[in-house]
């Protein structure tokens, strides 16, 4: 590492700085507020939690903090129902009922739609 040993064991025994300090109490608090949103949140949501408490942080600095420690939001997608099986609209018998093997060709042709109900 071309570093000298004095100075690898002065680096070592020096007291922690102001800003070592300060990143290590908004850790916590970045992760505090995470944990209490069932890991929701991503860095946006998590800063204006930590300004709503009083503390000045910068969304940038959140950011960062999260993606050293591995912290990422979980997205959840809202269930949207697809199918609309309470309809007037006349409804095609099952004339294959799931016999989808043919003695020769031409015999069983099966398709698909895709439809967008009205809003």
């Amino acid at each position: 590492m071309e570093v000298s040993r004095s100075g690898y064991y002065k680096w070592l025994r020096r007291p922690e700085s102001n800003r070592e300090r300060q990143h290590k109490e908004w850790t916590e608090q970045v992760k505090e507020v995470y944990d209490q949103s069932r890991q929701l949140y991503g860095s946006p949501k998590v800063t204006e939690r930590l300004h709503q408490k009083g503390i000045s942080i910068s969304r940038r600095t959140v950011t960062r903090i999260m993606k050293e420690n591995g912290i990422r939001s979980k997205t959840v997608k809202k269930y949207k129902a697809t199918t609309n099986s309470k309809h007037s609209l006349p409804v095609q018998e099952n004339v294959l009922n799931r016999e989808f093997t043919a003695s020769k060709p031409n015999e069983k042709w099966v398709t698909d739609i895709t439809y967008s109900t009205p809003s």
